[in-house]
């Protein structure tokens, strides 16, 4: 059995991670409200913006839009697709960063030929991860995608935005995914795939019959292709930010469960030790009075 020293040490050390572990529960808490409410303030904004691509395209639909190029004359196991992978820069988030990467080497593996597959990784354990994998495979990483996934804003997701569509509209990029964890409740989460590029007319206003709206032609000023080129980058900035932003949910919601399991594990080592403390220290005060006891009936002899 460990002396009572030995005991107090370790009840001390316990306490100082107990309270470690409490402050980042309630600091993943606070950052979890503060990027709800962020995401559900420019909701709307997207909502209306994809509701203008509807009506553009009901309108228009002769339109030849070059973010709607889906590369007939490239045969599809030779596309070269991208992915954007949504990771965290830190740890102690339970199973977050793992349910994500192997998410992502899944789908990998299904793409085939993973020469034709470009990573765009956001956070550092995923950047990491993938860039120690890929000495081994053939896929590449893109080194100067350095993107934090802390505190996610519309400014970094429009960087992201302008870079992958950049790239597809210089044929470097046929496809482009993103991969991301999305937040159903508190309790479950579920990684997900979202194709953004090349975007497809049916994605936007079926018909109860599910074919597409076709309504009256209208004129646009300048042209109805000018106008989707600046309404498609807003929109692929909105998916982009809206993935962001449930990700970076996704994992204060897990760091919040992790520490939380922590804290509890926490509190029951601290009550078993003060028990064993308490063993220690009664056995110590019974060998005392013994001793004590023993020399008395000595010297009386």
């Amino acid at each position: 059995m460990p002396n009572m020293r030995e005991i107090r040490e370790r009840i001390a050390s316990i306490q100082q991670i107990l309270k470690i572990t409490n402050a980042m529960y309630l600091m993943s808490s606070s950052k979890l409200k503060k990027a709800r409410k962020s995401l559900e303030d420019t909701e709307p904004y997207f909502y209306k913006l994809q509701e203008t691509i509807e009506s553009v395209l009901e309108h228009t639909p002769h339109i030849r839009q070059r973010y709607f190029d889906k590369r007939s004359d490239i045969p599809p196991e030779k596309h070269q697709k991208g992915y954007v992978v949504i990771t965290a820069d830190k740890g102690l988030c339970g199973s977050y960063n793992h349910n994500i990467l192997k998410f992502t080497e899944q789908k990998l593996a299904e793409a085939g030929n993973p020469e034709n597959c470009h990573l765009f990784v956001l956070g550092q354990v995923g950047r990491m991860y993938f860039q120690r994998s890929m000495r081994e495979k053939k896929f590449s990483v893109d080194s100067e995608f350095l993107y934090t996934t802390q505190n996610p804003t519309l400014y970094r997701a429009m960087e992201i935005a302008q870079l992958v569509l950049e790239k597809f509209e210089n044929r470097q990029l046929d496809e482009v995914n993103l991969l991301y964890t999305d937040m159903i409740n508190s309790n479950l989460q579920e990684t997900r795939q979202v194709r953004l590029l090349p975007f497809e007319r049916r994605h936007f206003g079926k018909a109860p019959d599910g074919t597409m709206k076709r309504m009256p032609k209208a004129s646009f000023a300048p042209s109805p292709e000018r106008v989707m080129d600046f309404l498609i980058p807003q929109y692929a900035k909105g998916i982009i930010y809206g993935a962001m932003v449930e990700a970076f949910c996704c994992e204060q919601q897990s760091r919040m469960t992790a520490m939380d399991s922590a804290t509890s594990s926490a509190k029951d080592m601290i009550k078993d030790l003060s028990l064993l403390y308490n063993r220690a220290r009664q056995a110590s005060i019974t060998q005392e009075i013994t001793e004590v006891v023993s020399g008395a009936n000595g010297l009386a002899e």
